[in-house]
C-alpha cells in the first residue's frame, strides 16, 4: 500500500465517525495541555523564586549565630536569638581574601508611630552604609545610612515605601519628618525604591537606622543578629565561606563553630532541587490523563476492528497483506494522537499565558516540555494502537467474511 493511499484511508476512517474520533482526540488534548501547563507553571515558579533569592544580593554569604544541623532548625532557636556574633567579628571578616563588602546587622520588631497619629508594627534593621550594596537596595529619595550617622549614634531613619505609606499616607514625601521607635524620635532622611519581597525579607516593609544607634539606643546589646558579606566573584564564594568559617572559629575559641554560614549558591541549589522534583510531580499527575487518553484510543480502535471485521476479511481475500492491515489501524491511532498533540500544545500554551497574566507566576513554556509532551503522546499512540492493529492483522479472512 502506498503512503498516499494509507493517508486517504486513514482520513476516511476517522471522518466516518467524527463524534467518536473527536472525543478520543479530546483525551489526548487534555493530557498534553495539562503536562505543558503544569511544567510551565513549575518552571515559572522556580524562576521566580530564584530571582527573588538573587535579589537579596550578588554572591551573598550570610553568617548567623547558632549551629545548623541537618534536618533541624538553628539550635539558637531562631535567627538572631543567639549572641555569638559581634562588630569585631564583622571587622575581622573584612580581612578575608575575596570579600568585597561586609554588613553587620541587628534586626528587631518594634511599634513605630508618626506625628500624623498613624502607627505600624514593622521590622527595624540596624545597618551600616555597606548594607545597600550588599543587599542590592537603592534609595528613591534622600540618602541611606552614612558613616557620619553611624559614628555619631545618629537618630536618623530610612523608610521602606510600605512603612512610609502606612505612617504618612500614599504619595507623601516623608523626608524631614519624625517617627518614634521604642519611645525614641528618629528623623527620616531617606526612602528606598520599591523592591518587593526577596525570599526571606521585604525591605519595602522595613525601617533602617544606624547600627550603632540600634545597638546602643534600641536593642541595648553589642551583639549582631547576622553578618552579610559578598564575594568579589561568584567562583570565590566557596573559598571565602571556608576561610570565614575558619577565622570565626579561631576568634570564638571553640572546637565546633557556634555559628552558621549560609551561601546564596547553597540556597539556590537546594531550592532548584526541590522545584525540579515539584515540577516532575506536577507533570506526573498531569501525565495520568495522557494514559487515560491512550486507553481511550485503544478502546476506540478495538471497537473499530470489531465493526470493520468484514471489511478486513474482504481486503485480505483480495490480496491485502497482514502488515498492510496492521499499518492501516496503527496509522489511524497515530493520527489521533498527533492531532490531539498539536491541539494540546496550543491549548497548554494558552493556559500558561493566562496563568501568567491573571496570576503572579511568570510561567515559561520551554521547547523541551513541548517536545517531551508530544513525544509521550506519540509513544502512547503507537503503544496503545499496536494491540488493536495486531489483532486486526491476525484475523482469519474466511471467519472475518462470515462475521455479522
Amino acid at each position: 500500500m502506498k503512503l498516499r493511499d494509507l493517508l486517504l484511508e486513514t482520513n476516511s476512517a476517522l471522518t466516518a465517525n467524527k463524534a467518536r474520533s473527536g472525543l478520543t482526540i479530546l483525551g489526548i488534548v487534555i493530557g498534553i495541555a495539562s503536562v505543558i501547563a503544569m511544567v510551565s507553571i513549575g518552571a515559572g515558579t522556580q524562576s521566580t523564586i530564584e530571582s527573588n533569592i538573587e535579589g537579596l544580593g550578588s554572591n551573598l554569604l550570610t553568617v548567623l549565630p547558632g549551629v545548623q544541623q541537618a534536618g533541624r532548625a538553628f539550635v539558637s532557636a531562631g535567627r538572631g536569638s543567639a549572641q555569638t556574633l559581634t562588630n569585631d567579628d564583622a571587622e575581622a571578616l573584612r580581612s578575608v581574601s575575596g570579600v568585597a563588602a561586609v554588613s553587620p546587622e541587628v534586626s528587631r520588631r518594634y511599634q513605630i508611630s508618626a506625628t500624623t497619629g498613624n502607627n505600624t508594627n514593622s521590622n527595624v534593621m540596624g545597618a551600616v552604609p555597606a548594607y545597600a550594596a550588599v543587599h542590592n537596595v537603592a534609595v528613591a529619595m534622600g540618602t541611606f545610612i552614612t558613616e557620619q550617622s553611624q559614628r555619631s549614634l545618629g537618630r536618623v531613619a530610612v523608610l521602606g515605601p510600605t512603612v512610609s505609606e502606612d505612617l504618612f499616607g500614599e504619595g507623601v514625601d516623608p523626608l524631614g519628618k519624625t517617627i518614634r521607635i521604642n519611645r525614641i524620635n528618629f528623623k527620616v532622611i531617606g526612602m528606598l525604591q520599591t523592591k518587593g519581597g526577596s525570599g526571606f525579607s521585604n525591605p519595602d516593609d522595613m525601617v533602617f537606622v544606624p547600627l550603632s544607634s540600634m545597638q546602643k539606643l534600641l536593642a541595648g546589646s553589642d551583639y549582631v543578629s547576622s553578618i552579610a558579606m559578598t564575594s568579589e566573584q561568584k567562583d570565590l564564594m566557596a573559598s571565602v565561606q571556608a576561610e570565614a568559617s575558619a577565622l570565626l572559629t579561631m576568634r570564638h575559641r571553640v572546637a565546633t563553630p557556634d555559628f552558621s554560614i549560609i551561601s546564596q549558591a547553597d540556597i539556590l541549589g537546594t531550592l532548584s532541587q526541590v522545584m525540579t522534583a515539584f515540577t516532575v510531580f506536577l507533570a506526573s499527575i498531569a501525565g495520568i490523563s495522557l494514559v487515560v487518553g491512550g486507553i481511550g484510543i485503544m478502546n476506540m480502535m478495538l471497537t473499530a476492528v470489531t465493526e470493520r471485521t468484514r471489511e478486513i476479511g474482504l481486503r485480505m481475500a483480495l490480496g491485502a497483506k497482514r502488515r498492510e492491515v496492521a499499518a492501516q489501524f496503527l496509522a489511524e491511532s497515530i493520527a489521533l494522537t498527533f492531532i490531539g498533540g498539536a491541539v494540546g500544545i496550543g491549548l497548554g500554551w494558552v493556559i500558561a499565558r493566562l496563568v501568567s497574566r491573571l496570576g503572579s507566576i511568570a510561567t515559561r513554556v520551554s521547547p523541551e516540555s513541548v517536545a517531551l509532551a508530544f513525544g509521550v503522546a506519540a509513544a502512547i499512540g503507537i503503544v496503545f494502537g499496536y494491540y488493536p492493529a495486531r489483532r486486526a492483522a491476525k484475523l482469519n479472512p474466511i471467519e472475518a467474511l462470515r462475521h455479522e
